[in-house]
């Protein structure tokens, strides 16, 4: 049985109740996500631990509302329905590249606002102040193309903190960075998490980035456990 993590006071953020995702059906389908109940609360910080292909993409991807389970069921009490996540109440920095080359950088981080009906002189601000946020202001009239892999990760982080979330899912938002560049990302997320008021969730396979964040879940198989402190809870 997965381990249940209790919220703090007042509606959580996103709540998995039995929650399991498979891919295919009968004999040749693929649980990549066992029943798993868990809740995430307004300011958390969670490390989500485990081996490539454990599950913690599929984790990530329900709560943040862009896939949906096989079996139980994913809410957001504290945000409203599915269709309320975004743009705004929940951001989500992906591993890989994820900026649409034809635009510059001012042009990404101010697009999910514009596709969320903000108008364009605003949804530009919103993004400037983001960029200088992340300190990468420099970068604003720069192509994807121009920047580096570690750049590109900050303007990840800066376009899901333009639209002001209360809850930003990174999925190993590190690792395809080196050591260095791993560091500054995480401590923009936590810098970045405490300046919005956000909870924040980052999957990781790196110990050391782990180690930032208070709490710590790791999955196996598809199976959820909660760790505190290094120790595991029943």
């Amino acid at each position: 049985m997965s381990a249940r993590v209790p919220a703090a006071d007042g509606a959580p953020l996103v709540r998995c109740d039995g929650a399991a995702r498979a891919f295919g059906s009968g004999r040749t389908a693929t649980v990549a996500l066992q029943p798993t109940d868990c809740t995430v609360a307004p300011g958390a910080r969670v490390a989500l631990v485990g081996r490539s292909g454990s599950g913690k993409s599929t984790l990530l991807h329900l709560m943040a509302g862009l896939d949906a389970p096989t079996a139980g069921r994913v809410t957001w009490p504290a945000i409203g329905e599915r269709d309320d996540l975004r743009p705004g109440p929940v951001a989500v920095v992906h591993q890989g590249p994820s900026l649409l080359g034809p635009l510059t950088v001012l042009e990404n981080v101010a697009l999910p606002l514009v596709l969320g009906g903000t108008r364009d002189g605003a949804a530009r601000d919103a993004a400037r102040a983001a960029l200088a946020r992340a300190d990468v202001a420099e970068l604003a009239d720069k192509l994807p193309e121009e920047i580096s892999g570690g750049q590109a990760q900050r303007v990840a982080v800066a376009r899901a903190l333009a639209g002001r979330p209360r809850l930003i899912l990174a999925d190993e938002p590190t690792g395809q960075l080196d050591r260095a560049h791993a560091a500054a990302v995480v401590e923009l997320l936590l810098d970045a998490a405490g300046h919005a008021g956000a909870a924040l969730v980052v999957s990781t396979h790196d110990p050391l980035i782990a180690d930032r964040l208070p709490a710590v879940w790791e999955l196996h198989s598809g199976r959820l456990t909660r760790q505190a402190n290094g120790a595991v809870a029943a």
